[in-house]
């Protein structure tokens, strides 16, 4: 029912589009102002002339919430997204992992819900939910038919406000969570590989710790622990509501009024700065575990984007940039150059950037050689390509082709109301504007190719890396079929 995010978010994610899809994306927004939904003369006369899709908007009930609202009327159907501005990077060293269990147990009760009442009222609603978990949020989401939303809207209230477990449900629930690390984690030889690469990668910065937690931790993990956290970040100021689908922005700012405006307003707690100090050397992580190949990730440190840095001048859109055109549809450059040809080296390759974060952020290239083929060699396959961009720069067509497909990328996500709450949760989560989405698009396509060029001859160096190899052990016939036979998670670990 739960699940953690990937830390790697949205930033390899180029859209494989064709060009005539690419050249319909472009032409969508207009279109997608101006369609009706349906037919005019099954729609409420109130209702027909409203446009079917309306800019989002934002507003803050009394007690500190943050209300986003995003009409979009091609549908019957509402999402309630609830972000909570915590994560994994707000706990403290002996309670990793507890943001990750607070999440599991807000589906536990409160004074009027038994644990687990509450996804029976989703799914009798004719709804369908979730959660996540990140370094840097934590999210509660509900996507139902539109006339329900007054009763979805009273029960993630009341959960947000009153949520409440007996020290029973908690033991169950800790086992839960961790039979989920020993799945997603300690039997995946990759997976652990890169929580070792993140505590090398990172030394002062919270992002060292995993998001699931350390085993240690949640074998010392406490009722009170989780309770302690709730109370301590959950409040209305550190948190955005955001509702999606077919609304109208009076319909929902009453419905939050009556639904969580009565929650009492308290401080946020004051977070101090954590910042990462200056890498001085590259980092060098060999890891053994049983697998059938090697793996190699190199991550280097480089600059990101804020609130502040929107506008202004910065290297991360051209990094971005340079991600994509290393690995942002079929046949880029990492594709063709590592995993074609009878001189491949390398069975898959891939690189991605981390835009922004309220941590700092990292560009990832990784891949597993082929067969007869060395880690080393991917290893110095990957910095190839990146060098030869350094120092032959992107043609104008190449570097056209990538700006257009993020485009359409970018507007395609308007085609699902889930997506669209998404991403203004995440911008909220950030410090960023409603129209960052836009904003950026244009940042992006005024990247240069000389500006591509710099970023990758200015962060590719050996002391901005880390690189992690995974060396494969033989795999024991005995433990391997003890981990099948106890492989399937308990009772509630998801749906």
């Amino acid at each position: 029912m739960k699940h953690l995010l990937s830390p790697r978010l949205w930033v390899a994610g180029v859209a494989r589009q064709t060009v005539l899809g690419t050249a319909l994306a472009l032409a969508a927004p207009a279109l997608l102002a101006q369609a009706p939904a349906a037919p005019v003369s099954s729609l409420p006369a109130a209702a027909a002339s409203r446009p079917v899709w309306q800019p989002p908007q934002q507003f803050q009930l009394d007690n500190g919430l943050t209300v986003i609202v995003q009409p979009d009327r091609r549908a019957p159907t509402a999402v309630q997204m609830l972000w909570v501005r915590v994560g994994s990077m707000d706990e403290v060293d002996g309670t990793t992992g507890v943001a990750h269990v607070l999440e599991h147990m807000m589906f536990k009760g409160t004074p009027s819900l038994k644990p687990g009442e509450f996804s029976r009222r989703v799914a009798a609603l004719g709804g369908r939910e979730n959660a996540f978990t990140s370094r840097d949020m934590t999210g509660y989401h509900q996507q139902i038919p539109v006339e329900r939303l007054d009763e979805m809207m009273a029960l993630e209230a009341d959960r947000f406000a009153h949520s409440q477990w007996p020290d029973d449900e908690f033991r169950r629930e800790i086992e839960v969570v961790k039979e989920e690390r020993r799945m997603r984690t300690e039997d995946q030889p990759r997976a652990l590989m890169g929580e070792q690469q993140n505590a090398v990668t990172f030394i002062a910065s919270p992002y060292r710790r995993p998001v699931v937690g350390w085993m240690s931790d949640l074998e010392a993990m406490t009722p009170q622990d989780a309770r302690e956290f709730f109370q301590r970040w959950y409040v209305p100021a550190n948190a955005a509501l955001v509702i999606a689908g077919d609304v109208d922005v009076a319909q929902v700012r009453a419905l939050a009024q009556k639904h969580y405006g009565a929650i009492p307003a308290r401080a946020v707690p004051v977070r101090k700065p954590q910042a990462e100090p200056e890498q001085r050397g590259m980092r060098r992580l060999d890891f053994k575990a049983p697998a059938e190949q090697s793996y190699v990730s190199l991550v280097f440190r480089v600059p990101q984007i804020d609130a502040q840095q929107l506008d202004a001048p910065t290297d991360a859109w051209a990094l971005l940039v340079l991600s994509a055109l290393l690995d942002g549809y079929t046949g880029a450059r990492l594709g063709r150059a590592l995993t074609q040809g009878p001189d491949r080296v390398a069975d898959s390759a891939s690189a991605w950037y981390g835009l922004t974060g309220r941590g700092p952020q990292l560009f990832g290239l990784t891949g597993v050689p082929a067969a007869g083929k060395t880690p080393q060699a991917v290893e110095a396959a990957l910095r190839a390509q990146v060098a030869r961009i350094a120092q032959e720069g992107v043609g104008e067509a190449e570097l056209a082709r990538v700006k257009t497909q993020w485009v359409a990328s970018e507007t395609y996500k308007r085609d699902s109301v889930m997506a669209q709450a998404r991403e203004l949760g995440s911008h909220w989560v950030q410090g960023l504007p409603l129209d960052a989405s836009e904003r950026m698009i244009e940042k992006l396509r005024a990247v240069t190719s000389a500006q591509v060029q710099a970023v990758a001859a200015r962060y590719f160096g050996d002391d901005q890396l880390t690189v992690a190899t995974l060396w494969p052990q033989p795999v024991d016939p005995k433990a391997a079929a003890a981990r099948a036979r106890g492989f399937a998670a308990p009772a509630g670990a998801m749906k």
